[in-house]
């Protein structure tokens, strides 16, 4: 498994497919997180408009995760004045349990370093346990922090990670 980082910090510029790609694994892992049929293509095109929002953001990159040629899961994120922010990470289902989550949250990681954060965050919905232990086992601390997501209206907690 290799780890192939998109956007303007990394000189790549990101590709449509890639974008449309990402979404779709988004997709397909909140349809099985929530225990859902498989996602139409109206919530991959839901998922395609969230995904390049985020990447407008100044310093944004897409780390996307291939096993052989198949993209397996994607991270995407960007720097804040005080931090590096994981505004996405997801694993294809097919590829739950593989060490993807790990692979690229070491990516994020390196990345980070590399843009001079030493401070990382993310927001995961809050009854997202298999996430939060993801999170966790890499590293990441839960805080007191919570949101609502003003889009899906759930509670979102904020989990933090210093670099050493």
């Amino acid at each position: 498994m290799h780890v192939v980082t998109y956007g303007h910090p990394a000189g790549l510029e990101v590709p449509d497919d890639i974008v449309h790609v990402a979404a779709g694994v988004w997709a397909r892992a909140a349809a099985r997180r929530d225990n859902r049929s498989e996602p139409g293509t109206s919530v991959v095109e839901k998922a395609v408009a969230g995904v390049r929002r985020r990447l407008v953001l100044e310093g944004s990159v897409i780390l996307v995760a291939r096993d052989d040629d198949a993209v397996v899961g994607f991270a995407l994120g960007a720097p804040t004045p005080s931090a590096w922010e994981l505004y996405y990470l997801a694993v294809d289902p097919d590829a739950w349990g593989r060490g993807v989550a790990g692979v690229l949250l070491a990516a994020v990681d390196d990345h980070a370093g590399f843009v001079g954060r030493d401070q990382l965050e993310l927001w995961v919905i809050d009854d997202n346990s298999r996430a939060a232990a993801v999170y966790e086992r890499a590293g990441w601390v839960t805080t007191d922090d919570l949101v609502t997501d003003a889009t899906s209206g759930r509670r979102e907690r904020r989990m933090v990670r210093r670099l050493p």
